[in-house]
């Protein structure tokens, strides 16, 4: 029986049963994830469906491991450091928002892979007379090609596009490649 689940790219499949198995073994289907296939009346989360509970079971191990703790900040003086049985409520209560606290940003339990591409490389080649070589070597295929006909096509009158863009990627405005990798900073 075919099976379809949402990504983060949409609707994807037909997928066999074992693909999908491989799937949850790797955290690409979550528990959170849509799933459906022939027979089922509507999309239903892929933890609810008894079928997958097995497959959930023996990939858990395999699950990324939860965020670690939150890094402690100075505490001002005279003022004791909040316990790990206090919460953020309680931690706001007690000593007042004003304090510092460390950023969580780290921690998020999404990992995101690293791009293999640089975005300096990427801008420097986007600001080459005609534009848009920076974007297809990201992944961007669609903007790039865009970007040289407009540039190629007006006789280099919207290469202004392409120039901009390759500034905004040089400064870091541009964090992740065409295919949803982190680019380096």
């Amino acid at each position: 029986m075919d099976w379809y689940y949402i990504g983060h790219y949409g609707q994807l499949g037909p997928l066999t049963r074992e693909q999908i198995d491989e799937l949850i073994e790797g955290g690409v289907i979550t528990r959170e994830t849509y799933v459906w296939k022939g027979g089922m009346s509507s999309w239903q989360l892929a933890g609810s469906v008894g079928e997958l509970s097995n497959s959930f079971r023996l990939a858990d191990p395999y699950m990324s491991p939860p965020p670690p703790p939150m890094p402690m900040t100075p505490v001002a003086q005279g003022m004791t450091a909040p316990t790990s049985t206090m919460s953020m409520g309680d931690f706001t209560t007690q000593y007042g928002s004003g304090l510092p606290l460390a950023s969580t940003a780290h921690t998020h339990p999404m990992h995101v892979l690293k791009s293999d591409r640089s975005r300096v490389v990427a801008g420097l080649l986007n600001l080459i007379p005609p534009g848009g070589i920076g974007r297809i070597y990201l992944g961007y295929a669609a903007y790039g090609v865009l970007q040289l006909v407009l540039s190629l096509g007006t006789c280099g009158v919207l290469y202004l596009w392409s120039l901009i863009d390759g500034i905004v990627m040089l400064v870091g405005g541009l964090k992740y490649d065409g295919y949803g990798r982190a680019l380096d900073d």
